[in-house]
């Protein structure tokens, strides 16, 4: 019986107040000499961002012109995420996108990172769709794991390695 009441009252948290969180890894390969990002994003918030950005019906699961979407997606992440890497700003090349479950995961790529000292990271993913959005920065690099949690408004946050 406690099970059940411990459940109910989680579901009805979540339905009667939701979060609005989205997650950003970034790993450094040394290997490869290249940062690997990730980008978790709900995929309903994030259909829903894309349509105001884009002026345009979306669909991310079942595209009718998936150029198009994947176009309209790295647009969207090019302007609302940037990094910089020992203060220089960098270029993240768009890979492509997923959908698992809930989330959207969005994958893209810094080439040329041979050392990293310091990483900036710019970020206000959602902001404009959700007042209460948070955005977690996750950083593996240099042999050490750090992160981040930025809370509409705030948009940037360093990391020293």
């Amino acid at each position: 019986m406690a099970n059940i009441l411990v459940r109910w009252l989680i579901t009805t948290a979540i339905f009667f107040h939701p979060f609005f969180v989205s997650v950003v890894q970034i790993d450094q390969n040394t290997k490869e000499k290249s940062l690997e990002v990730s980008v978790r994003i709900f995929a309903e918030d994030f259909e829903a961002t894309l349509k105001k950005f884009g002026n345009a019906k979306i669909d991310l699961q079942h595209p009718t012109d998936k150029a198009a979407v994947d176009k309209l997606v790295n647009a969207y992440l090019q302007t609302k995420l940037q990094l910089k890497v020992d203060g220089k700003p960098v270029t993240m090349h768009y890979i492509g996108y997923e959908q698992r479950l809930e989330s959207i995961w969005v994958y893209l790529e810094v080439d040329n990172v041979t050392t990293l000292k310091k990483l900036d990271v710019n970020c206000n993913l959602l902001y404009e769709f959700e007042q209460k959005q948070s955005n977690i920065i996750h950083v593996k690099a240099a042999g050490s794991d750090k992160s981040y949690k930025l809370d509409n408004p705030k948009a940037s946050t360093s990391f020293e390695f």
